[in-house]
Order: structure tokens, then sequence, then C-alpha cells
């Protein structure tokens, strides 16, 4: 029953066969050659077997895991937890995908959540602001059926009108605020001529908003770099919007015969414009409140309700979506004293 393997040979001399040689296996040494490679197949099938069962586990654990953790934690967050904030498990620990990948979930969960906490902030601020003019003007109707004069009827006619273009102001400047990240967000940036958008900026100012003796004067340093040097990727009306409101903000403060200066210059990578006034300066607790929303301190003489209070925080919240930044600080003299504000407006330039 054992398996034999023979092979058989002629022996020729001379094309003469004169025998034949015979070559046969002992009995058995086959069947023990095979059983041998079975056992070995079997052996490497069993040691696969245990390799692919540790590497589930391995994956399991470190990537399997994980990722059904974040998948959960991000389907928490979608559905929002009450009275608390969903917290996305932390692997940033990890150099691997896993660990950037938390990372990533846990930057964007949290500037979602600041995003909510800015648009409950601003739904609020939008509802007290709103509140104000809105109670005058419903105190002025109710009072102006029962008005005696034509003096007081008039008075408070001037009131609801008044009041009605403050609403409408308002209105306008909470609209364009609540549009404006997802503008910004959607178009796409193109190379923008700064110097080019001051000099039409300018021209408007100078032609529909100087009065009783004020100057704008705009200089523009061009550098080695010549026309090239004030080239910035963004959107140029947002960016004419942002120089505007910084020159109407200035001419608002600028005395009678006051001036404002524009000055443009590139400083390595940023483009550096300054916008100088000859006004009373910025109080130093106020530095930082003025670009809050809503925020006025107008300087005397201002009819109140003129300024939604919304002009610089668009400003800045521009300006940052360009990646720059914006301060305000007071420019001093010789002696000390203030001679007026400046903002500073940087944007980062393409070299």
């Amino acid at each position: 029953g054992d398996l034999i393997v023979s092979v058989a040979l002629p022996v020729q001399r001379f094309r003469a066969v004169l025998g034949s040689l015979l070559l046969s296996t002992e009995s058995g040494d086959i069947d023990a050659i095979v059983q041998a490679e079975r056992l070995a197949i079997m052996r490497v099938f069993l040691v696969a077997s245990a390799v692919t069962v540790l590497l589930s586990v391995l994956l399991a654990s470190t990537i399997a895991g994980p990722v059904r953790r974040l998948a959960a934690a991000a389907e928490r967050v979608r559905r929002g937890v009450r009275h608390r904030r969903a917290e996305i498990p932390d692997f940033g620990s990890r150099k691997d995908e896993i660990g950037h990948l938390a990372r990533v979930l846990s930057d964007m969960t949290n500037a979602l959540y600041k995003r909510m906490e800015a648009i409950e902030s601003f739904a609020a601020d939008v509802s007290h602001e709103l509140k104000n003019p809105l109670t005058s003007l419903r105190s002025a109707v109710e009072t102006l059926p029962i008005a005696r004069t034509d003096e007081q009827r008039n008075r408070l006619l001037a009131v609801i009108k008044h009041d009605v273009r403050r609403l409408d102001r308002l209105i306008t400047d909470i609209s364009d605020a609540s549009r404006l990240d997802a503008e910004l967000a959607r178009e796409a940036t193109e190379p923008v001529d700064i110097g080019r958008l001051l000099e039409t900026v300018v021209a408007i100012a100078r032609e529909t908003r100087l009065s009783n003796g004020r100057q704008i004067q705009l200089t523009l340093e061009h550098g080695r770099r010549g026309k090239d040097a004030f080239y910035v990727l963004g959107h140029d009306s947002r960016l004419g919007q942002v120089f505007n409101n910084l020159i109407d903000n200035a001419l608002s403060f600028s005395p009678a015969a006051g001036g404002v200066r524009v000055r443009a210059r590139r400083d390595d990578g940023n483009m550096i414009v300054t916008v100088d006034d000859d006004g009373p300066g910025i109080r130093a607790e106020n530095i930082e409140a003025i670009f809050e929303r809503f925020y006025t301190d107008r300087p005397e003489g201002d009819e109140f309700g003129q300024n939604s209070g919304l002009g610089l925080a668009i400003t800045r919240q521009i300006v940052e979506a360009h990646r720059g930044a914006i301060r305000a600080e007071n420019r001093l003299g010789p002696d000390g004293r203030v001679e007026g504000a400046r903002f500073t407006v940087t944007l980062p330039a393409p070299g």
C-alpha cells in the first residue's frame, strides 16, 4: 500500500541493448516526504492564521476603534447635546493619520462652537440695538395722537423720521455683517492692486465727503518693486469697503481745516496701509473696544444715531478674512500730546 517510484534506463553499446538499469525507491519513502510537506504546509497555515488574527485585533484596537469613537463624537456634535459641549476624543499624541484626523475634527468642532457662540452673541446684540429705536419709535407713535399743538406733533414726527432712518441704517449694516463670512468664503480671491484701489476710494471721498476745509492726502511708496508693489490676493470690493470705512471714520473725527493722510507701502511680504487723522485720538481704554460690534464713541457735535457702530467691526472682519490684521493707536507729538489717531492695516502680499 506504499508509493514506489521506479526509473528504468536501457544499457546500450554501439546501438546494441546489453541490458537495463532499474532504480526504485524504498517502500514508504514517498509517503514520508508527502507527509512531511503536508505538516510543513499546515504549520505555515497555522502561523499565518495566528498572525492574521493578531493583526486584526491590533488594527481593530488602533484604527477601527478610534475611528468608531471619532464617528460617534461627530454624530453627537451633529445632533447637539444639551447642557454640555460634545467633545472629540483626544488622539493628538498619535503621529499617524488617526491623530491627524482627531486634531482636524477637534479644530473643526471648536471653530463650529465659536461660530455658534458668535452667532448667539450677534443675535443678542442685534436684538438690543433694534429695541432702542423701536422703543423710541413706539413711544412717539403712541404719543402722536394726543399731541395738542402743531409744535409737539412736528417734534414727534421728527423723532419718528430719525428712528426710521436709524432702523434702516442698522438693518442695512446688520445684513452686510451677517452675510460677510459666507460671501468671502464663497468668492474666489483675485490679485488686487491696492494702490489703484486707494486712488479710487480717495478720489470718491474728495468729491463727496470733503467739507470745512478738510483734505485727504494719499502717499504711495512703490519702492524697488515699482507698480507691482501693491498687489495682494483678495476681494477688491470688500477691501475698498475697508479703506472707505477708515477714511469716513477719520474724516468724522478730523476738525475743520484738518486732514486725513493715507499712506501705503510694501514691507517684505506684507502690504501696510495707514490712515491718520487730526482728531482728539482714542482713549486708552477704548483701543480694542472700538472694534466691537455696535460700539460708538462719536465726536462732539455728531447727531446721535447717525452711526450703527458696525463700521470698524466689519472692517476688522474683512481684514482678518484676508489673513491680515488691523490695529489702532494714537499719534504723539514731540511734546507727548496726542495729535490724532492712526489705523494700520497689514495684509499678506505675494512675493
